[in-house]
């Protein structure tokens, strides 16, 4: 290992590359043993909420999801949104001490569009949330709930003593 980082100093960086990869290295490896397989967990439902100032945007979102989502034959359930958005209003005074009859008022709408995606399993939802959410376009929130599918408590399943 020494001679590796003598020999680097003496070389120019364009040769360091070949250097390195001629130095042969070995390796120990214990012996490992194989963990059992854990199942897959499986989510029922998921419901996914979008916030946005343009609902030109959202509608194309949705339709980019979607998409995403029939090539990864995941089951698709109810896409929609509200009629009319959520209007925000605040009023100021254009003025900084007196003449209230002078103010001014801004509005901020926020657009909703919600979608529901059926029949999950853990590693496809994974995968599923990661793409739309590195492709989620500026000025769109997103929100994931999702539901997951568990097996009944041993204690339930049995049926209660007589009284």
């Amino acid at each position: 290992m020494m001679q590796l980082v003598k020999a680097l100093r003496q070389v120019q960086p364009s040769r360091l590359y070949s250097l390195a990869a001629a130095v042969p290295t070995t390796t120990t490896t214990s012996p490992t043993v194989a963990a059992p397989a854990e199942p897959d967990q499986l989510y029922s439902k998921l419901e996914i909420e979008l916030r946005g100032v343009d609902p030109a945007v959202l509608k194309s979102y949705t339709w980019f999801a979607t998409t995403a989502a029939e090539h990864l034959n995941i089951e698709l359930g109810k896409c929609w949104s509200p009629r009319k958005a959520h209007h925000e209003r605040m009023t100021l005074l254009k003025s900084v001490h007196i003449y209230k009859k002078h103010r001014v008022q801004y509005e901020i709408r926020t657009h909703f569009r919600y979608m529901n995606f059926h029949k999950l399993t853990g590693s496809t939802l994974d995968t599923f949330l990661e793409y739309i959410e590195r492709n989620l376009p500026e000025g769109v929130a997103l929100q994931a709930t999702k539901t997951e599918l568990q097996q009944i408590p041993e204690h339930l399943r049995q049926p209660p003593e007589q009284v």
